[in-house]
């Protein structure tokens, strides 16, 4: 089996780090698939934004609320009742309030 010490032991890599870091790399290259069920991990224990979901798995933003959909996923859009917008503006107007 090829393990990262080999590769760095043969000269192929300076360390395990960058063997094991392009070896990502190829895999999300290689298997889209990983990519969209990775974002879709994070954006149910994360919460992440839609966008960033989408970002992640290299789809638009109305393709990755196709997928989350279709897989039974309620996608949040936004603050659910007028308690919560309110909340969103106050912190919001704070946090402007506090850069100024």
């Amino acid at each position: 089996m090829i393990t990262p010490q080999a590769l760095v032991k043969a000269g192929l890599y300076p360390n395990e780090q960058s063997a094991i870091k392009e070896a990502m790399r190829v895999l999300w290259q290689e298997r889209p698939q990983l990519r969209i069920d990775w974002a879709i991990y994070q954006y149910q224990t994360d919460d992440i934004s839609l966008a960033k979901a989408a970002t992640i798995a290299s789809v638009s933003f109305d393709r990755m609320k196709e997928i989350l959909v279709g897989r039974g996923i309620q996608p949040r859009l936004g603050p659910e009742t007028i308690a919560e917008a309110r909340q969103e503006m106050e912190a919001i107007e704070q946090a402007l309030a506090t850069e100024r």
